[in-house]
């Protein structure tokens, strides 16, 4: 998360930049194509955060026991390519890292290992979103977004729990294909005003989308309410407030220390500001 900032004026740079070579003038047709560029930066708060690894493990709370209890800085980028207003194509940057330490108040067994009462543990929880999505939008007009489709995302999960001498650790890592489905809108109202909002989900096993014979049950949520205006052509500013949310238990391939089984369950909060540079000059 320290290299949020500078990614978000790296975006908005670029974004003004194809902002200005795809802008049309005034009472031009407008273009087939429509690019538009979002920098958010905000901050993250913990729900709720609760993870078992092993079978014998013990039912680790993020916030009680890895100081979990405050709030994170937070980032988003996103690039929407748009073809006559229909066919919308988006990627997604999300950095997500969760560092934080705490002495433990009690005994936690995690994968095989025991970590004592009143050891300093270095708690990381890292679960960055990389997303490509295509959507189509069923309504016409300049100003009227409702669209629906699916999306891909990696997922690229770091874990790790380390005692502060750096005598104990235990970590996972798993990167692999998350298939999603999505809607997103946006409704002018107001002059310049506009609500918009994002959804991409999924709830199945696992097991059945990517072929494992380890059965596991997994879910993801993740949605946003935006609230903004357009204070001249290309530019829109706004507030949102997004929710992050899912898990998986069930079964994983055993490794040397670990069983590989696992229950991780989240729920997140994030509020933002953010902006948005528009190729297109009107709404």
């Amino acid at each position: 998360m320290r290299t949020a900032p500078s990614l978000a004026r790296c975006a908005v740079a670029l974004a003004a930049s194809l902002a200005s070579q795809f802008a049309v003038a005034q009472g031009a047709p407008e273009p087939v194509l429509g690019l538009r560029a979002s920098a958010e930066l905000g901050f993250v708060g913990v729900a709720s955060h609760a993870i078992t690894l092993g079978r014998d493990g013990s039912r680790v709370d993020y916030r009680n026991d890895g100081a979990q209890d405050t709030l994170f800085p937070y980032a988003r980028l996103s690039l929407d390519l748009d073809v006559n207003r229909r066919n919308i194509i988006t990627l997604v940057y999300q950095p997500l890292d969760l560092e934080t330490r705490d002495s433990l108040s009690r005994d936690l067994r995690i994968d095989g290992a025991t970590f004592r009462a009143g050891t300093p543990v270095n708690f990381r929880y890292s679960f960055p979103y990389y997303r490509a999505g295509w959507a189509y939008n069923v309504l016409s007009g300049v100003g009227r977004e409702l669209a629906f489709g699916v999306s891909l995302q990696i997922r690229n999960a770091t874990i790790d729990f380390a005692t502060a001498d750096g005598t104990l650790l235990r970590a996972r890592s798993d990167i692999g294909p998350v298939p999603l489905v999505r809607a997103r809108g946006r409704f002018a109202f107001a002059g310049s005003g506009f609500v918009a909002f994002d959804v991409d989900g999924f709830y199945a096993p696992i097991s059945v989308l990517n072929g494992s014979d380890n059965e596991v049950v997994g879910a993801i949520l993740d949605a946003s309410v935006r609230v903004g205006w357009r204070p001249r052509p290309h530019v829109d500013l706004f507030v949102s407030a997004r929710y992050i949310g899912g898990g998986a238990t069930g079964q994983g391939d055993p490794t040397p220390t670990s069983d590989g089984y696992q229950s991780n369950w989240l729920h997140f909060f994030a509020l933002s500001v953010g902006a948005t540079l528009d190729s297109r000059p009107v709404r």
